[in-house]
């Protein structure tokens, strides 16, 4: 089938200003882009939608999910640990919430239950449920804390061994992307953000046994030794880093090439607006998301500038920062870190496509038809993405998700 979408401005996803044309789409891949009214006229096609004078833009990318951190826009829970059905349910209702949100392609950064995120991937590949194109991962696998803190669980005991088995256990569960958490979290224990919760050998052989077996590494870390280790494991993707000094800056940029980097201002922002009940204390939360609020304003420029790939993805799913929020990290990467609307489309896009691997992210011939139509002009303000009801059109790989047509009524 082909589809001509006419009568749109096209920001492509590289950060280019928005141009006129149209886009031919044949199948589930964008075949060609038009620029010339006669050629638009002559373009022979099954269906033609009008953009009426909408943006036409690639499909967003989240570097950071968490489906099974069950609040939504549509569902808030007040717990955070779910039984394992309602855990499934909330996993499966996240995914259609971020594809309703404008989000076609999801990298996970762990999920709270096993073997959730690789089946969701399936039915999502299949057909069986809507859901954006998604990186699936594990259980956040983490060993207890220097002082005792508990931040994940723990496959396989510890030892470098442990980490082979913990990999081979990935592999063999559908897993693509695994998450070690390096660091600890300041937001639940005050100066654990300090701790290094691996060793040496441990790192090293997840990171052997993760490129053996073909899969990628996603870390949270918030210290230089935290992102040291990261970049000797090979990493792929680095969550936070907000305490990185120079030394660690340069070994960031030496990998610039090879890594990812995603600060994750969403729940820090949210952490800092929420006014929570009398009986919740998030004083320590606040205070680390003020904290590092305040380092990323000078740790990010700093890494853009020296040309490490900075995504959104903010750690959402929390009861005070819901999924269907994401795309509020493209205003935080304009206030806090000094982005223009049109690079953290390009983040947010073409960059993050690349995390993807895939031939997601850019408005390009060859490239999946993943595309969203805008009402207005994102490059010039970030904000009309988080209204979902300002994105007339979902489509992913060539298939209507939200049609700009309204649908016939039948009587």
């Amino acid at each position: 089938m082909r589809q001509l979408i006419r009568n749109i401005a096209i920001f492509d996803g590289t950060g280019s200003a928005p141009f006129p044309g149209a886009v031919m789409i044949e199948g589930d891949r964008i075949a060609d882009i038009l620029r010339d009214e006669a050629a638009i006229d002559a373009a022979q096609a099954d269906m033609v939608i009008d953009g009426q004078g909408a943006t036409l833009m690639p499909g967003m990318v989240d570097a950071h999910t968490h489906l099974t951190w069950g609040s939504s826009v549509e569902k808030i829970y007040h717990q955070f640990i779910l039984p394992p059905e309602e855990l499934k349910v909330a996993a499966w209702r996240n995914a259609r919430v971020l594809l309703d949100h404008g989000y076609t392609s999801l990298y996970s950064a762990g999920a709270l239950g096993d073997q959730i995120e690789p089946e969701l991937a399936r039915a999502i590949a299949a057909g069986e449920t809507p859901g954006p194109r998604l990186v699936p991962s594990t259980l956040e696998r983490s060993p207890e804390g220097e002082e005792g803190v508990e931040t994940g669980d723990v496959f396989n005991g510890r030892g470098p061994e442990a980490m082979r088995a913990f990999v081979a256990y990935c592999a063999a569960e559908g897993v693509k992307s695994l998450k070690l958490v390096i660091s600890g979290e300041d937001a639940l224990k005050p100066g654990s953000s300090q701790d290094i919760l691996y060793t040496d050998a441990e790192m090293i052989a997840a990171g052997e046994a993760a490129k053996e077996a073909g899969l990628w590494i996603a870390t949270h870390a918030y210290s230089p030794r935290a992102i040291n280790l990261a970049l000797e494991a090979g990493a792929r993707i680095l969550y936070h880093c907000s305490f990185a000094d120079d030394a660690a800056v340069d070994a960031m940029a030496a990998k610039k090439d090879a890594i990812f980097y995603a600060p994750g201002p969403g729940v820090s922002v949210a952490a800092l607006e929420a006014n929570p009940p009398p009986h919740i204390n998030m004083a320590s939360m606040k205070a680390s998301a003020a904290e590092r609020l305040e380092l990323e304003k000078t740790l990010v420029p700093k890494l853009k500038a020296r040309g490490v790939r900075v995504l959104p993805g903010g750690d959402y799913g929390f009861p005070f920062n819901p999924h269907g929020r994401n795309a509020r990290d493209l205003e935080h990467f304009v206030t806090y870190y000094g982005f223009t609307p049109a690079e953290a489309l390009h983040a947010a896009t073409m960059l993050g496509g690349e995390l993807m691997d895939q031939p997601v992210g850019q408005v390009k011939p060859g490239y999946l038809a993943d595309l969203l139509l805008v009402e207005g002009d994102p490059t010039t303000d970030v904000r009309l993405l988080q209204d979902a009801a300002n994105i007339k059109m979902i489509m992913l790989g060539g298939r209507m998700h939200k049609s700009p047509v309204p649908e016939p009524l039948t009587v």
